[in-house]
């Protein structure tokens, strides 16, 4: 059985342990490697690096639709993908004898696309979890061949919830793979009536609304925490926001947006419904922090009754 894996973030490194662990990946395609921070070092994807710990060749087409001889050449019996990050081309998905499967962290038909784990935070979801299916040209739209639940905590943000997905995908492909090798599997089609998207995450969608309700904008940071992060506008400098809690207190001669308390651990801003709390930041310049540390270098009493947007 020659597989070939196809993936990129760090939530795709847990099950490819599993997979070099009992079978023979004989290939890891990779998004190409980007360069990061103010001095643009060309870092390599967390995918990429465990492969090469592990001595197994890596590809890094910059467009797989045309450029894929070299995965073919590599004869694979079956290609496995987990968020890769590009569209497979119909040549791939009709080449291996036991088909492209899709590790995607979502119970779909809920939330298609690039991401699930982040809009599963931001619309309120109560429990996720992992869909293994076989992949056809358009997004995440394949037969499913079975799904693990995960319940999302009140306190879960991206980092935590990613990481407890990726775990339930190390072992979950163990347990299903069996099945598609010796073809007993089950391919059960998606409801289209139920079909929601994912769309990845757009910079505009990043800034926090305080017209909305409490609730929403905390699940808004956590979705977002720690990276790309929500932020907010103070005197015309942006602020990354990574958690908040929710107040109760209620100040309806206040306008949304206002700071109307300070805490000893956060700042209080008043929203559509009642206050929202902000814990942790990154003020423009500096490092992320606590709030509690925050307020020690500013005056409290000149943030209160300014606006944030």
């Amino acid at each position: 059985m020659r597989i070939i894996y196809m993936g990129t973030p760090e939530f795709a490194v847990k099950p490819l342990e599993s997979l070099v662990e009992n079978y023979d990946v004989v290939m890891v395609v990779s998004q190409p490697d980007k360069r990061v921070g103010r001095k643009q070092v060309l870092k390599n994807t967390p995918v990429k690096e465990f492969a090469e710990k592990h001595h197994i060749e890596v590809f890094q087409p910059d467009h797989i639709k045309k450029d894929y001889q070299k995965i073919i050449d590599k004869k694979p019996d079956l290609i496995i993908t987990c968020a890769y990050g590009q569209i497979i081309p119909k040549e791939l998905l009709e080449y291996p004898e036991y088909g492209c499967i899709n590790i995607h962290a979502s119970l779909l038909p809920k939330l298609r696309g690039g991401a699930p784990i982040h809009r599963a935070i931001m619309e309120g979801y109560q429990e996720t979890g992992i869909t293994i299916m076989y992949m056809d040209e358009a997004m995440d739209s394949g037969d499913m061949i079975s799904q693990c639940k995960v319940k999302i905590e009140k306190e879960d943000n991206l980092e935590s919830l990613s990481l407890k997905l990726a775990n339930v995908s190390k072992d979950f492909i163990l347990e299903v793979l069996p099945s598609i090798i010796e073809k007993t599997n089950e391919r059960i089609s998606q409801d289209k009536e139920e079909v929601t998207y994912a769309y990845n995450i757009k910079r505009e969608e990043e800034h926090l609304d305080f017209n909305l309700e409490s609730e929403k904008i905390y699940n808004h940071i956590r979705g977002l925490s720690p990276s790309p992060s929500a932020n907010l506008i103070l005197d015309e400098e942006e602020i990354k926001v990574y958690s908040s809690r929710i107040s109760n207190q209620t100040y309806p001669d206040k306008k949304n947006g206002e700071i109307v308390k300070i805490y000893k651990d956060g700042i209080g801003i008043k929203t559509k419904d009642s206050e929202i709390v902000l814990l942790e930041i990154k003020p423009f310049g500096k490092k992320r922090m606590l709030v509690r540390d925050y307020l020690n270098g500013v005056k409290k009493e000149e943030l209160l009754g300014k606006v944030v947007r």
